[in-house]
């Protein structure tokens, strides 16, 4: 027998809860003066719909994005009370799970959505596995149907818990009440900590309905969770000494920096290894664009100079990357002469792709922290690098191959001069929220980056439609800042519903319509690689006399400002005006060449050495070197 806690123990046990109290609040952006919830007088009966509420508001929830049907409608009785969240009705669930997405981008906290079972469930799928592929801390809370008709196919009854396993952290299936604040406490910390992710809380209905206690657990218990965030010094001492002594090193930085919040520390890392650093498409604004040693962009769409400076490297420093198709193009042939040192949170990821000389699984935050002084040791035991004659072959690249595009030769709009000064005139403050597509890369091109959490797109599952939603939660996390979604024709038609909710609940995002009339990058492909044979890319939506729809008329039908650009002379214009507008949102459309391509580009599935800056122009790499 354990006998009496001595009053010592009491201490120390209500210490403990409140430190995962306090921990799970800063995880899902609880407010900073209210560490812990109010104490209770003792344990409280509430139905478990209500137990469901109280939990949300526990763990520091304030938006919720849902839509309700049958199955979920007991928690949304309760809901309605709520004093500390806002619940704002999405017009289709795939809506809500991005719209949680992009708040979670914005904000660094869990996002939250919320809908039925069956349908209502299988339509968060798209944005569960969004959420999965791009580490998107999120939480999904779905209705089921009552736990005795589990299994029987009752009417819009769906194994949302099966169907989503592959895709999720993990997957709770709830049908006792008594366990509705626990698998939440755990669901929000599992979503937060080690590689963020979303995770799916699926709840019966007849567990909404029952009487239960509620009572906040006073410690997580997660026996085979325990993620690694203090990397090995062993570890970070052979990757300083590599770094140190490399010639042609480079920094090949992707989202998990982002997602570790550790921008400012990789800011330092660039700038006392005097290394050239490269961002991927998801870790567009981890270094400013502005930054000397930035070369942009690599991969498939990235900048010559990033992608010639992988290929040609001695060594490559991957952190919080994990070495997409995207990015090595050919894997073979990808950065054949370096060394590679790759860090990450995620252990399944070193050596997934490629094989690591030096991993280091930890907290990206940790792992350059401990970097940064173990390198200034090297350097002062060792001397500087010696990266003069690296950086005279990388200036000369950034000369010789500068961004830029081609004038159309139709006479319609430049997508690529409409997205340059949309990032000019708007600025490096804003958040941009792109779709996907040749848009996307434009805008990932085009628009300078000086900020972490500025720049939000669908990168690993690349969704059509992610866009108009992930930019009203980004919009719903941080609403002092402007929004832009830069969208495109095919993708906007996907979910451009949600601009009613914007509407109707005072979110006033903006939206750059990059109009071509077309399926854009599934046209590129087919102009270069099938004969130029448009087999149903052609959307009707912008060239000639068919607008079907009209987007300007579209926009006013769903209460926004509806502007249409036709020439260049206007574009200044319309985006000022815009600007200007925050009482409701806007949707400018500009009608734009649908031959414009996104160059440079690798050709899916060949070697980086054989990029292409522009259409028939191939960069005369040194094959010696």
């Amino acid at each position: 027998m354990t006998g009496t806690p001595t009053p010592a123990q009491i201490a120390a046990r209500a210490e403990a809860r409140d430190q995962v109290r306090t921990e799970l609040r800063s995880r899902v952006g609880g407010k900073a003066e209210i560490e812990t919830a109010a104490p209770r007088v003792g344990p409280e009966e509430v139905t478990g719909a209500q137990s469901i509420v109280r939990s949300l508001e526990e763990v520091g929830a304030d938006v919720v994005f849902g839509i309700p049907g049958g199955a979920i409608l007991p928690t949304y009785d309760p809901l309605m009370d709520s004093a500390k969240l806002r619940h704002i009705l999405v017009r289709h669930e795939q809506g809500g799970g991005h719209a949680a997405s992009g708040y979670a981008h914005a904000t660094g906290r869990v996002g939250v959505t919320m809908a039925t079972s069956g349908p209502g469930a299988t339509n968060l799928v798209t944005p569960i596995a969004d959420a999965n592929m791009d580490s998107i801390p999120l939480v999904a809370i779905t209705g089921q149907v009552g736990a005795s008709a589990i299994g029987t196919d009752a009417f819009q009854e769906a194994d949302i818990v099966g169907i989503t396993m592959p895709i999720t952290k993990h997957s709770y299936l709830i049908t006792d009440p008594a366990e509705i604040p626990r698998t939440i406490a755990e669901a929000f910390h599992i979503a937060s900590t080690g590689r963020p992710g979303p995770v799916l809380v699926d709840i019966a209905k007849s567990a909404m309905q029952s009487r239960t206690t509620f009572s906040w657990p006073q410690e997580l218990n997660l026996p085979g969770y325990h993620p690694v965030t203090k990397p090995h010094s062993k570890q970070i001492r052979e990757a300083a000494k590599l770094l140190a002594t490399a010639r042609r090193p480079v920094l090949y930085v992707g989202g998990g920096v982002i997602r570790a919040g550790a921008s400012e520390l990789l800011r330092q890392l660039v700038d006392l290894s005097g290394a050239p650093v490269v961002t991927t498409l998801m870790a567009r604004g981890a270094v400013p664009d502005s930054h000397p040693q930035h070369l942009g962009m690599p991969g498939m769409h990235g900048t010559v100079p990033a992608v010639a400076a992988l290929q040609k490297a001695d060594l490559v420093f991957a952190l919080g990357a994990r070495f997409d198709d995207r990015v090595t193009g050919k894997l073979s042939s990808f950065a054949p002469l370096a060394t590679v040192i790759h860090a990450d949170i995620d252990p399944a990821e070193i050596g997934k792709n490629r094989e690591a000389d030096v991993p280091i699984v930890g907290d990206l935050r940790e792992v350059i922290g401990d970097l940064l002084p173990e390198l200034a040791r090297e350097h002062e035991e060792q001397g500087r690098p010696d990266v003069e004659g690296w950086w005279r072959q990388l200036d000369d690249w950034r000369r010789t191959y500068p961004r830029g595009y081609t004038e159309t030769a139709d006479g319609l709009l430049s997508p690529q001069h409409v997205i340059q000064r949309l990032g000019e005139l708007t600025g490096p403050e804003a958040i941009y929220v792109a779709g996907v597509g040749q848009h996307q890369m434009w805008a990932a091109q085009f628009i300078s980056y000086e900020h972490p959490n500025t720049w939000i797109n669908s990168g690993g599952l690349g969704t059509m439609g992610y866009s108009i939603p992930a930019a009203m939660g980004a919009k719903v996390g941080q609403p002092d800042r402007t929004v832009w979604a830069v969208d495109g024709d095919g993708c906007f038609q996907m979910t451009n519903q949600e601009l009613a909710t914007c509407t109707i609940n005072d979110i006033p995002i903006k939206v750059a319509l990059i109009n071509n009339s077309s399926l854009g990058m599934v046209r590129q492909w087919q102009t270069l690689f099938y004969e130029s044979r448009y087999s149903n890319t052609d959307l009707h939506t912008g060239h000639g006399t068919m607008r079907v729809p009209d987007f300007v008329k579209l926009a006013d039908a769903y209460g926004c400002e509806g502007i249409r650009v036709e020439h260049a002379s206007d574009v200044d214009a319309a985006i000022k005006r815009a600007n200007e507008i925050d009482d409701r949102p806007v949707v400018v459309d500009f009608t734009v060449s649908r031959d414009a391509m996104v160059w440079p580009m690798v050709a899916a599935g060949v070697s980086n050495d054989d990029i292409q800056y522009a259409r028939g122009i191939s960069p005369a790499w040194d094959r010696e070197d």
